[in-house]
């Protein structure tokens, strides 16, 4: 018993696969994330280092050298790039595409991990990532106003970033233009002179007293109590009421000093490098990026219905909007390619009806087309896809190829039923019959798409869905066939033209018939001509083939997002150097109570 007999005696059976296929399909739909191109991670590792205060000069010399001494053994590697600038330095290192990039990652922390001991002990500890062009913020979200500065950077970092963060699908929230904020210590020259202190004896003191230690527990007979230790300051009168127990050179202090005393004490910003503006009022961006494998678009639409509810409680003097929008574009392209998917459903059934002359048997052919997508969804879902510009590509273009099977079916039980044989007689026939050809047509077809999923290079990666995809789709197509098409036939098929448009085209294809068949004569008959003929083309084809260029992807234009036409000017880079002057000729910076 094949599979196209067990279908027509167990119909219900066969419905009810059609039905789960076309259930969990419509989930995986929904479930599926949506992104502009594949969630691919480029064979490239970036080590950001940061030495606070350090000269570019000195950050090559005494951080990048060392590194790349070290990243230089790992297996693999291609290329190392480095930058460095005033306080930190980046690296790039490349590696090989056959490298497993996490493997990579895992390498790349055991050899710094190895270095470390010819690193600065002063330096922050080094931050590595994987590179994917995915992890680029997908909007920016700008915050201006006229009011001070400080209070703009405070309502971001304890107002905004969480609220955003917690959205679902949300990833890191990147911060421009934004500037910590913390506590400035104005030491005077004179006081200190007097005094006999240095700078040294207050950073000691700073350090020494402004932090918390772990204070242990308090033990009686019958209770225990954590201790915590109150060690620093949360106001500027607190921290100014800190004193200096003695010099660092083990000098004594014979009386009681404070560094109010020798100091004056404000809360300030750290410098200022980098400001941004939007329509000329100072502003802090906020870069939304999403989560791997995360839907693009609905995130996009969870930040703005926040941002509207953010409004609504918007203190006096402070303005939130979207900057820059980059789903748009893709909420544009995935809509283009539904509609195109759409209007292909559309032409196919038309055709369909065209040629084979009847409603049912058009239905019969169309229900291939959701219940072969429905399985392909399903798959996409379970391997971690995501509608994106390649994988929409693969079903626009499987449409036409998932109905080929099923019309084979068809036609072939059509042609039983057309001679007098019973219905289900006839699909059990004609099933039979077609079934080994169906199987070498799907089959070919799946050779030719399938091998796309195990290219090399970047391209591989990127077109590795592309190949699934279509194969899948091709692969439950076959499915249908041999199942659930020779079951509709067993139930419900009309053959036959009897409108007059049917028996129109009936006239067209016998005179189409007859005039190949004149054509395929004459071409039988010059036989060496025609493969000459062929030789030739194919020659002057390879060579128009090797004057092309080649490029990675076509060259498009993005169209900018409304929000964005409306920035006028975003200022990056500005440096403020030197600190004020007539304040003292030294300031100690403490970290914001």
């Amino acid at each position: 018993m094949t599979l196209s007999d067990l279908a027509i005696k167990k119909p219900v059976f066969a419905w009810m696969l059609m039905l789960c296929l076309l259930l969990f399909g419509g989930l995986s739909f929904f479930k599926l994330g949506v992104s502009q191109n594949p969630d691919v991670d480029s064979p490239v590792v970036n080590v950001r280092l940061t030495w606070e205060g350090a000269a570019p000069e000195v950050m090559e010399n005494e951080v990048i050298d060392p590194v790349e001494e070290a990243l230089m053994t790992v297996e693999g590697i291609g290329k190392i790039r480095s930058t460095t600038r005033f306080g930190s330095a980046n690296i790039t290192a490349e590696f090989s595409l056959e490298k497993d990039i996490d493997v990579a990652v895992q390498e790349v922390q055991t050899k710094i991990a190895q270095a470390q001991r010819n690193l600065p002990r002063e330096m922050d500890t080094p931050i590595i990532q994987k590179v994917n062009p995915e992890d680029q913020p997908i909007m920016f979200v700008g915050v201006s106003g006229t009011r001070p500065y400080r209070e703009l950077t405070t309502f971001v970092r304890d107002r905004l970033v969480d609220r955003f963060q917690t959205l679902p699908g949300a990833g890191e929230i990147t911060l421009n233009g934004f500037t910590e904020p913390n506590l400035r210590v104005w030491l005077k020259r004179d006081k200190m002179r007097d005094l006999q202190i240095t700078v040294d004896d207050v950073v000691n003191a700073v350090e020494t007293q402004h932090s918390e230690l772990p204070g242990g527990v308090l033990q009686t007979s019958q209770q225990e109590h954590s201790v915590r230790v109150m060690g620093e300051a949360s106001t500027a009168e607190e921290f100014g009421r800190i004193t200096i127990p003695q010099r660092v050179g083990g000098g004594i202090l014979w009386k009681t000093l404070r560094i109010s005393d020798i100091a004056d004490i404000e809360e300030g910003l750290a410098d200022i490098r980098r400001i941004s503006r939007v329509n000329g009022e100072t502003s802090i961006g906020l870069g939304i990026k999403k989560q791997r494998g995360a839907n693009t678009v609905a995130l996009a639409h969870a930040v703005k219905a926040e941002i509207a509810d953010i409004q609504k409680t918007l203190p006096e003097g402070i303005k939130i909007g979207v900057n820059f929008d980059t789903t748009k574009f893709i909420e544009d392209t995935i809509h283009e390619l539904v509609m195109t998917l759409a209007l292909a459903v559309v032409l196919t059934s038309i055709v369909c009806w065209l040629f084979l002359g009847s409603w049912s048997s058009t239905l019969n052919v169309i229900l291939a087309i959701p219940t072969a997508l429905g399985g392909t969804l399903l798959v996409m879902n379970f391997m971690g896809f995501t509608l994106n510009t390649i994988t929409m590509m693969a079903i626009s273009l499987v449409i036409g190829i998932v109905v080929d099977d099923a019309i084979v079916v068809l036609e072939n039980i059509a042609r039983h039923r057309e001679e007098g044989m019973p219905l289900v007689k006839a699909a059990v026939h004609g099933a039979r019959e077609i079934t080994f050809s169906v199987i070498v047509i799907s089959s070919a077809v799946m050779a030719i798409f399938l091998p796309v999923a195990f290219m090399k290079g970047i391209i591989g990666k990127f077109f590795f869905e592309f190949g699934v995809t279509i194969s899948v789709a091709v692969a439950f197509s076959l499915l249908e066939a041999v199942t659930l098409a020779p079951m509709r036939c067993s139930r419900f098929l009309e053959v036959g033209h009897t409108t007059r448009l049917g028996k129109a085209i009936d006239s067209f294809i016998q005179g189409l018939t007859a005039r190949y068949e004149r054509t395929l004569t004459r071409a039988l008959d010059h036989r060496w001509t025609v493969v000459l003929g062929s030789a030739v083309l194919f020659a002057v084809s390879m060579l128009a083939a090797g004057r092309l260029r080649r490029e990675m992807s076509p060259r498009r234009t993005k169209a900018p997002s409304p929000s964005a036409s409306r920035r006028p000017r975003l200022v990056l880079g500005h440096d403020r150097r030197g600190l004020q002057e007539g304040r003292g000729a030294h300031a100690v910076t403490a970290g914001a109570p």
